[in-house]
């Protein structure tokens, strides 16, 4: 017989051949929901952020990164934690909870939110065509409606397929910048001053709030929390009888959170480090005679392959930023829409065919991208991206204020309530978004009006 799985159990002990590979068996059902929750927190919304915090402000924005991943962790832990013990994911909780008078502006806000992602996804893909096959970057826009059919073609095979794409996926992402980081020395970081960046948090120039607001909107996604709710609601927590398995499903639904949490935190990370290395206090970069200049105003996602001209050069650099963009941009999209299901069900009980969601989904996204790109050209498809990110965080506390509520109550969490710590972190988590929120609500109104009126 194999040993037993002393880590499940108590301290960490011996582990056999047998023991890792019933370990990983056990992880399996948990590691998959934590790994289409966690590239929402990889999507192209977070490379535009990431790019022009390290651009434009070096490492100083970095720990808002660790600061938002960390309180990410914190939630999706509670929303797990809500589906496991109660069965019912967020937005089942809110529609059998609260009044409809509640209830409806809750879905609609959520829904906000996933179009506001969708649009980051879109110009995200788009920017990837471009750089791929030279489309103009409206007909490129116009595309993206086709991944319907990407969507279609996967849920035929399960759920099994979609984790099984999103990891190759979130696997070529995190390859790229890993080179980058940790096997070229002419970008390798100071890790001393990444250190002091993180634990000394600053926000002292005008513009600072309301990219750190943006950032905080990318990485705390309001429709993950209701995303990996649902996930979880029926799988092994929701068939568990007996109390020591609960407990098992929970601690194993932990750690596969953390690290699929942590991942995403270094790509995001690895962006801000990469863009702050090659854009930050340049007015120009020459690279093989050609003259790319840099300002406040600068398109910064349209010229992030650049940070990987030091990998493999600049012929192949846009190529493969390009691969890793779609990457980023096509895995979201995948759980985009699956969230969507969650919430539009959840909230009303209505059930569409998923591509059906998808098209209108979508079709939402493209709309305001046609529009703006029509009016202001190329170059407004940062200022979109990080636009999208505002919206996201600003619709953050309609999601965590409620899922706080469920966690917090013995009528929802029954004889497993939730840990005080966890509890606890969880509560300071939502004040302070809620603060981010207002302190920079100034400055993104004012980049809001900027954006349409093309100033």
């Amino acid at each position: 017989m194999s040993q037993p799985l002393t880590l499940l159990q108590g301290p960490l002990a011996t582990f056999s051949p047998s023991c890792i590979v019933e370990l990983l068996r056990r992880c399996r059902p948990f590691a998959g929901p934590a790994l289409l929750v966690s590239v929402g927190y990889m999507d192209p919304g977070n490379w535009a952020t990431d790019l022009q915090a390290g651009a434009l402000y070096h490492y100083n924005l970095l720990w808002v990164v660790v600061l938002a991943s960390a309180m990410a962790m914190v939630l999706q832990l509670l929303a797990a934690r809500l589906g496991m013990v109660s069965g019912r994911n967020l937005a089942q909780a809110c529609r059998e909870n609260y009044p409809a008078s509640c209830a409806i502006p809750l879905w609609i806000l959520c829904e906000i939110a996933i179009g506001a992602c969708d649009l980051a996804e879109v110009l995200g893909s788009a920017v990837a065509i471009n750089l791929l096959f030279g489309t103009p970057l409206m007909l490129a826009v116009l595309m993206t409606a086709g991944d319907v059919f990407l969507l279609l073609l996967l849920q035929r095979h399960g759920m099994r397929a979609i984790e099984a794409v999103v990891l190759v996926l979130v696997t070529t992402i995190a390859g790229a910048f890993f080179m980058e980081l940790f096997v070229l020395p002419a970008t390798r970081p100071d890790l001393l001053e990444l250190g002091r960046a993180v634990v000394h948090p600053t926000l002292s120039s005008a513009g600072m709030a309301s990219i750190a607001v943006a950032i905080i909107g990318a990485t705390v996604m309001p429709h993950n929390l209701y995303l990996h709710s649902a996930l979880v609601s029926g799988g092994p927590a929701a068939t568990a009888t007996r109390p020591a398995a609960l407990k098992r499903a929970l601690r194993m639904s932990t750690w596969a959170t953390v690290v699929s949490l942590s991942l995403a935190c270094l790509v995001n990370a690895a962006i801000l480090v990469l863009a702050a290395q090659v854009f930050h206090g340049q007015q120009q970069i020459s690279i093989n005679g050609q003259h790319y200049a840099l300002g406040d105003q600068t398109d910064w996602i349209q010229l992030a392959y650049l940070t990987f001209t030091p990998v493999v050069g600049s012929a192949l650099a846009s190529a493969l930023f390009a691969v890793a963009l779609l990457a980023s941009g096509q895995s979201s999209t995948l759980t985009g829409t699956l969230a969507g299901q969650v919430v539009m069900e959840g909230f009303t009980r209505w059930h569409l065919d998923p591509w059906k969601r998808r098209m209108l989904t979508r079709a939402l996204a493209i709309a305001p991208a046609v529009v703006i790109i029509g009016l202001r050209g190329d170059s407004s498809i940062n200022d979109l991206l990080i636009l999208s990110q505002v919206v996201l965080a600003l619709q953050l506390p309609f999601a965590m204020f409620p899922l706080l509520h469920f966690v917090s109550t013995r009528r929802h969490m029954g004889a497993w309530p939730t840990p005080r710590l966890l509890l606890a972190l969880g509560w300071l988590s939502a004040v302070a978004i809620t603060a981010f929120d207002l302190v920079g609500l100034p400055g993104s109104v004012a980049d809001v009006l900027r954006i349409l009126h093309g100033s």
